[in-house]
């Protein structure tokens, strides 16, 4: 195991708390937590921007860029280049002038697989993008084809959030006016090129005739998401008859799209839905985790606003979806926050005191969808909480996990809208398991993909109900599959017909056409664990 040691590094605005592992620089470490060195070069030193005052720790040699970069006075000074710094030790830094802040943060590829697959030449146009659209997030790499090589991923926040948390929200503004669709439209498109024109900056140092040389853009995402982003109005999402059939998202201006991102031989490729509001973010998680080589069942849920769920049998692909609401992505409850500064990613009991780990280490501001899941369980092995979701004893503003923060507060009102999402999505996979005739038993592995699943603790969702019980060593965490899984289907020599191919093995299942459905539903609003046909 890689060891980790702390950092603190101090501006003249702030100080931050870090842990760093001993085979991550420093510039990559403070690009994850947002807070940016200024860099050019892709962190191989040849810019010299991203200076660093080493204050005190044990670090690593210089390297040669080190002392080509450095003047000797600054060297002197202590003097280093985060980007080939890496720490021995605990240690402390000062950062005289940082970056300008961004809405963008690089994606750690730490635990990432690199792909190895047969190169093949390309003679023009060598760069592509895979793009993740999500309802609350937007992920995205930066490829160079002929080298298979990830150059950066970004991740950063979709600003449609600012006009309605959940896709149907956005979706009736789309139609309602013609500017609102223009608008919403422009709005996505524009944070994906400053997410691209972003990794440009930072690690290749040139933006125009690099953008010039971009010959694929991938996208996935779910099914409102790309109708927006294509500039459709969305009134197949409407109808039922669309519900269960794929619905294509083809841009109506692609030509003018590609001259506002200044990619003029780019092939923009909006992946098509699976169906109604079954998007192609699950197809590119299936792909990424290459579910049709296994022979056993396996079970995957891609968590958020709209969760959608795939049941793989050995020969046939079972998929449908239910509204997760905002509840899974931590920004639609009373107290919650996206994956931004200060919120709740996790929280245990030490001691008989609520613990919490929050993004960037700074004090608790709110819960994201992970630390809600925690405290909820944690409130029932307490017995705060009771079965129907109700407190113990009365609670009228919440109940404090910390006495002196109200933003640590559980409210009654966002256990309901918890309760609610997990009553859906467990028993759209109770239903999913009957049509197969597959007990949770009898699973293979359970893949919880989203970003709701990075920091998922599954003890803790499997204590309220969310997921089924079951080995732990069978429930599998992929936060970025659906970018993984878009990358392939840019890389793949042979993507297309895998692509192809599974869509051939899709069969979608609306669950309004089965009455049990509601009773599974009522049955699972309990916060009780999820034991199958019990």
């Amino acid at each position: 195991m890689i060891k980790q040691h702390n950092l603190i590094l101090h501006t003249e605005k702030q100080s931050i708390h870090l842990k760093i592992p001993e085979d991550l620089s420093v510039r990559l470490a403070l690009d994850i937590a947002g807070l940016r060195v200024r860099a050019a070069c892709g962190g191989i030193g040849t810019c010299g921007a991203c200076s660093i005052k080493t204050v005190q720790g044990s670090f690593n040699a210089r390297t040669l860029a080190e002392w080509q970069k450095i003047p000797a006075e600054e060297r002197e000074a202590d003097i280093r280049l985060a980007c080939q710094l890496y720490l021995n030790s605990d240690a402390e830094v000062f950062l005289d002038n940082p970056a300008p802040e961004s809405n963008w943060k690089s994606l750690d590829l730490q635990h990432w697989a690199d792909y190895h697959y047969p190169k093949f030449e390309v003679k023009h146009n060598i760069y592509a993008v895979a793009v993740d659209l999500g309802t609350t997030h937007i992920r995205l790499s930066f490829w160079d084809r002929n080298t298979q090589q990830r150059i950066a991923c970004r991740h950063g926040n979709n600003p449609q959030v600012a006009l309605g948390e959940d896709v149907l929200t956005r979706l009736d503004a789309h139609r309602q006016r013609e500017d609102n669709l223009q608008s919403l439209t422009e709005i996505v498109r524009d944070a994906i090129i400053e997410g691209i024109r972003d990794i440009l900056a930072r690690d290749i140092g040139e933006i125009k005739a690099i953008l010039a040389k971009v010959g694929a853009v991938n996208i996935v995402g779910n099914t409102v998401m790309l109708a927006i982003l294509g500039g459709q109005e969305g009134s197949e999402l409407y109808d039922p008859e669309s519900w269960e059939h794929q619905i294509t998202c083809l841009p109506v201006d692609l030509p003018a799209w590609k001259q506002a991102w200044r990619m003029p031989d780019a092939d923009i490729t909006i992946q098509a839905p699976l169906a109604g509001f079954i998007g192609s973010d699950i197809l590119a998680d299936l792909i990424a985790i290459d579910i049709t080589q296994h022979s056993e069942p396996i079970l995957l849920a891609d968590f958020g606003t709209n969760t959608e769920i795939a049941l793989w049998d050995g020969k046939q692909l079972w998929l449908t979806s239910v509204p997760g609401g905002p509840a899974f992505e931590g920004v639609g409850l009373q107290n919650g926050l996206s994956a931004e500064a200060g919120a709740i990613r996790a929280v245990s009991l030490i001691n008989n005191r609520f613990v919490f780990d929050t993004v960037d280490d700074e004090i608790a501001k709110g819960f994201c969808a992970s630390g809600f899941v925690d405290a909820i369980a944690l409130l029932r092995t307490q017995g705060e909480l009771k079965l129907s979701g109700r407190f113990l004893n009365p609670h009228p503003e919440g109940f404090l996990l910390d006495k002196t923060n109200p933003h640590t507060a559980v409210k009654s009102g966002d256990i309901d809208a918890f309760q609610r999402a997990k009553a859906a999505t467990a028993a759209a996979m109770q239903q999913l398991l009957l049509l197969a005739d597959i007990s949770i038993d009898n699973l293979c592995e359970l893949w919880i993909c989203g970003a709701f699943g990075q920091h998922l603790n599954v003890d803790n969702a499997q204590i309220s109900g969310l997921i089924p019980t079951m080995d732990s060593s069978r429930i599998k965490l992929f936060g970025n599959a659906a970018l993984s899984g878009c990358e392939k289907m840019l890389l793949a020599p042979n993507a297309k017909k895998i692509t192809d191919d599974l869509r051939e093995l899709v069969h979608v299942i609306n669950l309004s056409q089965f009455p049990e459905y509601d009773d599974c539903f009522i049955n699972h609003l309990r916060l009780k664990p999820f034991l199958g046909d019990k």
